[in-house]
């Protein structure tokens, strides 16, 4: 399903909570993605250099600390100034509505939250590489 998609996963900032990612990294990985998982503490250049790196089709980022309007604007920044643009920006963590909005418009994919299953942003990934892959 997932095959031949390379999604470039990180915990930007401070968040130390880790267990979440962990889990949607096994599960792309047992979906056929190539995962680069880069850790705890990562910053936006940091990312979006290792996706640069690793021709990343996918940038995944998850969020908890209430930083998601800082990271998220400055990683779009960066993928804008790299010509990244066909490459997915999706995440997730604890994201109100009305920053997922201002997040969306700015060019940032679906953002999930705690409890979505993971198959559906298995299925929201490959959906998304399989249209917008050049």
């Amino acid at each position: 399903m997932g095959r031949n998609i390379r999604i470039v996963m990180a915990k930007p900032g401070l968040d130390g909570h880790d267990r979440g990612i962990k889990v949607l990294a096994a599960a792309y990985r047992d979906a056929g993605m190539e995962v680069i998982y880069l850790g705890l503490r990562q910053t936006p250049e940091m990312i979006v250099s290792a996706a640069l790196q690793e021709d990343a089709d996918v940038i995944a980022l998850s969020i908890l600390s209430g930083a998601h309007m800082t990271v998220f604007p400055k990683v779009v920044e960066l993928m804008d100034q790299n010509g990244l643009d066909d490459v997915l920006l999706t995440g997730g963590g604890i994201i109100a509505v009305k920053d997922k909005e201002v997040l969306t418009k700015l060019g940032v994919g679906e953002l999930f939250g705690p409890g979505t299953p993971v198959q559906k942003t298995v299925d929201y990934i490959t959906d998304w590489v399989q249209t917008n892959r050049r």
